[in-house]
């Protein structure tokens, strides 16, 4: 199948690499970043979740008004909006958007956090929660008549929806963890399943698992893998210009020591660094350990037909979908879309066709 390419957006230009400048909610930020993502072939782009950031629904809202084809991958936590509130603010949104919007679940990894908004819920029962949220927006948005829920979380009454969601029978739903929790209550529930980019041995075993929790109430996600590629013309220029974003990491921390993450993706992706820096052929992990794996932080570094192939590699595996970003966001996205997406859609056309003769 073809593989689906996510860009990121954000409502200023920031990263690992460039401290955050200017105001926190910028426009014209959001629209060029959405139309560069557009024209560099990206089928998504994720609007992040932060409990300090500007609302995603109308950062969504508007690069929806000034794209015409980019799809949008909106992060929510569950635990501040009922479900059924949720579920029509999304439905309205994949209305207002031509059906061109997805949602990720995300249970939230740090307590702390969630405090921010006000939210006590421990990380077993987050995981919980969101599984039970999933069920609850689902019914809401395909539900023909009025229903009652009685759940751990949630109790409602005649909830009913006239809003629909554009695309049927409803949005994507994505979401994802690195935990047993996360496995449990994620994987019978949503459509693709996201993972960080660890070592491939890695990433086949925690698909299986995935699968195997899935297949218990008959669902079969598809996933997501998650990497920060690093290009250049030549091996030898990518991996100096890795290099020089691992300094500049360093510079910007001021000797302060690597954040601790709460997560289990996190701590995941600092064991891969502690068994090697480079795993498989170019997947990188010394930028995992400077920022204490916060997020998606592991790199592919190489020439464009390199990290390619290094995609393909996890697109085997089943990750039909591969979220990139890079570390000067914009230029970076640019130059996936020239070099990059192009090769790697050419070589996840060329083994799905001889995957179909040999069947």
């Amino acid at each position: 199948m073809p593989v689906e390419m996510i860009g990121w957006i954000a409502p200023r230009v920031s990263s690992e690499l460039i401290p955050p400048s200017g105001p926190p909610f910028d426009a014209k930020v959001v629209a060029e970043t959405a139309r560069i993502h557009e024209r560099a072939g990206f089928d998504r782009v994720l609007i992040g979740y932060f409990s300090d950031a500007p609302d995603g629904f109308l950062v969504g809202a508007h690069a929806a008004a000034v794209t015409e084809r980019l799809g949008f991958l909106l992060a929510h936590r569950p635990g501040f909006v009922a479900p059924p509130v949720a579920a029509r603010k999304l439905a309205t949104l994949d209305q207002l958007s031509d059906g061109r919007l997805a949602v990720h679940i995300i249970a939230g990894g740090s307590d702390a956090d969630q405090a921010k908004d006000g939210d006590w819920t421990d990380h077993e029962a987050r995981y919980r929660r969101a599984g039970e949220y999933i069920a609850l927006l689902r019914r809401t948005w395909t539900e023909p008549a009025p229903f009652d829920h009685e759940g751990e979380f949630y109790r409602t009454r005649g909830t009913y929806a006239e809003i629909r969601c554009r695309q049927l029978p409803h949005i994507p739903i994505y979401g994802g963890g690195g935990s047993d929790d996360a496995i449990w209550a994620l994987a019978p529930q949503v459509d693709v399943f996201m993972l960080w980019g660890e070592p491939l041995k890695d990433t086949a075993l925690f698909m299986d698992r995935v699968r195997q929790e899935a297949a218990r109430v008959g669902r079969s996600p598809s996933f997501s893998l998650s990497t920060r590629p690093i290009l250049a013309a030549s091996e030898g220029e990518a991996w100096d210009r890795a290099r020089a974003i691992l300094d500049r990491v360093l510079i910007n921390r001021g000797g302060a020591p690597a954040p601790t993450r709460q997560n289990v993706g996190s701590k995941r992706l600092l064991r891969a660094a502690g068994e090697a820096e480079i795993h498989d052929t170019c997947l990188w992990t010394s930028l995992a350990v400077a920022t204490g794996a916060s997020g998606n932080s592991t790199a592919l570094v190489g020439t464009p037909e390199t990290v390619a192939k290094a995609m393909l590699e996890y697109y085997k595996l089943g990750a039909t979908t591969l979220l990139i970003r890079g570390y000067d966001p914009r230029p970076d996205a640019v130059q996936y879309g020239e070099e990059l997406i192009p090769r790697l859609r050419d070589l996840v056309a060329a083994h799905d066709a001889a995957s179909s003769a040999a069947a």
